[in-house]
Parts: C-alpha cells; sequence; structure tokens
C-alpha cells in the first residue's frame, strides 16, 4: 500500500473544510488543511457574521423610534460607524482564533497560505508538495462582477465590510438576499439607498410573494427599488463621487455603488484541469453523491460544487465526506427541506416548497396565507406588517411550505423546520397550541385556505 504524507489534505479553512478536516482527524486519519486567507472562510470573515451584526446595528434606529411609542424620551441618536466596524473586527478576530484552536485541538496540521493541486494525489503550499490519500477541495465562493463599463469603480461584499465610513448615497445592483440585506444595513445607517434590479421581484427562486411582500416593506422604510432596470455604466466624478446610468436613462449620482450580482465557485489557480478534476460550464466542481470529483482521489464540499450555498449545508457536507472516507459511514445529506433566512428588515425565512415550486409537484394544493400588524407596532406607530403563507397538499395533508416576512422570521421558522422534517401535516398544525400572543402562533391558527 502506497504511503502518503497525509490521509486528506484539505484546500480551504472555512466551514466545510474545518468540519471535515475535524471529523476525518476525530476517525484516526492523518490531515493537514491549508488556508490563504482568515480561518473561517467566508461565513465568519465577509458573510453571515459580519452581515448580521450589522444588521443588528442599522436596526436599532427602528427601535428608537418604536421606544417612544411605549412611553420612553429618546433623545437624537447618532452613530459611530467606526466603533461598529472595530467591534466588529474584533469578534472576528476571536472566531479566527476559535477556528484555529479547534483545527489545533484535533490534531490537525494546520498549514497559513494558498493551496494548488499538483495531480491526484500531490498539493503543493508555500513551495512545499505534500503527498495525499485524498484532496478535499473546499475553497467556496467569490463574489461576481457584472461586465459593464466602468465595473472598476463599484465594490462588492467583500469590500462592503471594510468601508471607513457610512456612504451618504448608496446604488445597490441585484435582487437576491445579498443585495436585500446590504441595502437594509446601509439604509439602516443612514445612506440615501436605490436598489436596482434586472428582474422583476425580488429574492428570485424563493415563494413569489415573499418578494414581492419585502419590496413593499423595504419601500416603506425608505429604500428607493427599480426593479425591471440595470446598471449600464459607472462613470467617476469630482470628490469620489460616481455617476450612475441605467437601462431606462435615468442618471444618478451615488457615492457608493454596491455589486450584489451574484457568486461564483472560487477555483482560480487551484490546478483543477491541470489534475484532471471536471467543471461545470459556470466553473463549480462537479461531484457524485460522495462528493467525489472524477479523479477518485479528489473531492469537493461547500459553495464551490454550486448546490446549497448555506454555511449548514457545507457543515453537513464535510460530515458526509470525513464518514465516506475514514468511517466506512453511510451518513447522507438531503437538500429538501433545507431552511433558510434572509437577514433583510424586515427579515424572510423560508423553508420547503414555495407555492410555484409545489404546483409542479402535486395536483391541487391548499394554500393558507395571513398578513397582519404585529401587537408590538400597534403602539410603536410603524407602519411594518408581517406575512405568513404555509402551501399544503391537498391530497395527504402534508404542510410542503413553511414561509415568512417579519421580525425574527428565522428564528421563527427554524422551529418549523422541524416539522417539515418529521412530515408534519396541516392537521397536525391546527391541533398544536399556539404560543399567545406571539406571531409565531398565527402558523397554528390559520384555518380557512385561500381560494
Amino acid at each position: 500500500m502506497q504511503q502518503y504524507d497525509y490521509d486528506l489534505f484539505t484546500i480551504g479553512g472555512g466551514s466545510g473544510g474545518v468540519r471535515a478536516s475535524r471529523f476525518a482527524a476525530q476517525y484516526g486519519a492523518r490531515v493537514a488543511i491549508a488556508e490563504g486567507r482568515d480561518w473561517g472562510g467566508t461565513c465568519v470573515n465577509v458573510g453571515c457574521i459580519p452581515k448580521k451584526l450589522m444588521s443588528y446595528s442599522a436596526h436599532f434606529h427602528e427601535d428608537f423610534a418604536d421606544a417612544r411609542g411605549f412611553g420612553w424620551q429618546v433623545g437624537a441618536a447618532t452613530h459611530d460607524w467606526r466603533a461598529l466596524i472595530a467591534a466588529k473586527d474584533q469578534e472576528i478576530s476571536r472566531l479566527n482564533e476559535v477556528y484555529r484552536k479547534i483545527l489545533d485541538g484535533a490534531r490537525v496540521n494546520r498549514m497559513d497560505g494558498y493551496a494548488a493541486i499538483e495531480d491526484a494525489h500531490t498539493v503543493r503550499v508555500n513551495d512545499v508538495s505534500y503527498s495525499a490519500g485524498h484532496i478535499l477541495v473546499a475553497t467556496g465562493g467569490r463574489p461576481s462582477v457584472p461586465a459593464i463599463p466602468g465595473k472598476e469603480l463599484g465594490i462588492t461584499s467583500d469590500e462592503f465590510f471594510r468601508l471607513s465610513a457610512v456612504p451618504e448615497r448608496s446604488v445597490v445592483l441585484g435582487g437576491g438576499y445579498i443585495a436585500v440585506e446590504l441595502a437594509s444595513i446601509l439604509n439602516g445607517l443612514g445612506s440615501a439607498v436605490t436598489l436596482v434590479y434586472r428582474g422583476t421581484q425580488l429574492l428570485r427562486g424563493m415563494d413569489g410573494e415573499l418578494g414581492s411582500f419585502l419590496a413593499g416593506e423595504m419601500r416603506k422604510k425608505g429604500v428607493n427599488i427599480m426593479l425591471g432596470n440595470n446598471i449600464t455604466a459607472i462613470e467617476g466624478a469630482a470628490g469620489g463621487v460616481k455617476e450612475v446610468r441605467l437601462s431606462d436613462g435615468t442618471v444618478m449620482t451615488s457615492d457608493c455603488v454596491l455589486f450584489a450580482t451574484g457568486r461564483h465557485a472560487n477555483t482560480a489557480g487551484l490546478g483543477l484541469a491541470q489534475a484532471g478534476v471536471a467543471v461545470q460550464d459556470n466553473g463549480a466542481v462537479c461531484v457524485d453523491q460522495h462528493f467525489t470529483t472524477s479523479v477518485p482521489s479528489i473531492h469537493a464540499i461547500g459553495d464551490v460544487i454550486d448546490r446549497v450555498a448555506l454555511t449548514p449545508v457545507a457543515l453537513a457536507e464535510g460530515m458526509v465526506v470525513a464518514a465516506h472516507l475514514f468511517a466506512q459511514g453511510q451518513r447522507t445529506i438531503s437538500y429538501d427541506n433545507i431552511p433558510t433566512a434572509v437577514f433583510s428588515h424586515p427579515n424572510v425565512a423560508t423553508v420547503g416548497l414555495s407555492e410555484e415550486a409545489a404546483r409542479q409537484k402535486f395536483a391541487q394544493l391548499r394554500i393558507f396565507k395571513s398578513e397582519f400588524k404585529a401587537l408590538k407596532h400597534t403602539l410603536s406607530g410603524s407602519a411594518e406588517r408581517t406575512f405568513m403563507k404555509l402551501v399544503v397538499d391537498a391530497q395527504s395533508d402534508r404542510v410542503l411550505g413553511v414561509h415568512m416576512v417579519g421580525a425574527e422570521a428565522g428564528e421563527i421558522v427554524q422551529g418549523f423546520a422541524v416539522a417539515l422534517q418529521c412530515g408534519a401535516t396541516k392537521a397536525q398544525f391546527d391541533a398544536t397550541i399556539g404560543i399567545h400572543p406571539t406571531s409565531a402562533e398565527e402558523f397554528v391558527t390559520m384555518r380557512s385556505p385561500v381560494s
């Protein structure tokens, strides 16, 4: 049997790569991992964690306003962007160290440096080659930038988290979850925000009513949303100002243009083609049910395979790979009923099938909806409303989808994701006692389907 330096060499120290490496080491494998940037990957450094911390910060101005309706006399509030960024950076540094300690504690050989694949069993890091029985690619994704004149004057989500100040005026291009989240943060922290999207509805791919309802709520909060439109060019002007030209002929002046136009697999310079690894037309790595590529000793997980780009999914995929390679494990992952949240203002959360997807699979549906003003806002004076929706298979009575726009939507829908995973029926929802008074109870009190 051929001897290698390592049983597993992981390229990428994000959530999926770290989880796979740690579990493989616990199964007895000799493991090394290389990371060329910051430990923790996109989620910790330029994704989930800083985004939600900044979303909390951006929401406080609404909390101050709401407090007056409850008798609080709140003085003029000011925001210190630099203090927020410093606090955010401190927390990220702490998490970077947590990831390093997790790997060290699992006896994984951690290397700082960019890695490239030389062949089916060789990885090169910092000009040193290492052999491995298996190689795992977990390099994640990176923001895509549209090919428009003046694109170099814009920024992506990566640069957003390092801005030195809140832009007075911002244009956000895109209509997905990153676009609405960052537009909400900028708006909440005082920037005059215009969101430009070529499509006719936000959050494409989710239940259609979620995007429509969210657009209405964001407009109430002051975000200018221009659908069916696109940026055709960006030109620089004096003082760092940008002139943004739109497809409808509008010319806007902005201090910041932020591209939130999707992400693509981070595989440049990795040596995949040299090693014979097949990739999709969009650059994502092709893998089978065990996350093995066209080269039997090379595997891939997470955003780089372009299945479901969510941190918990990458974690689950990492555990599947580790168990398959080193524990004769039969662990599998299902991509059905994966809950997800969008930390826009207000929040969006969803699990299961959208109404549109359900109609492609089931002959007859029952749809339940509720739209209301949350109890808090009966006194706060806020015009914010909440939307909830259930998609039910009329034949089996099984709940196929749970969807929500409103405060703490992610916290609420997480619990209902368990119900969907267990195959809960609408009758079981109806038989569940609600917690009163909460918004969440509405999911178990909707009785009449819409026509």
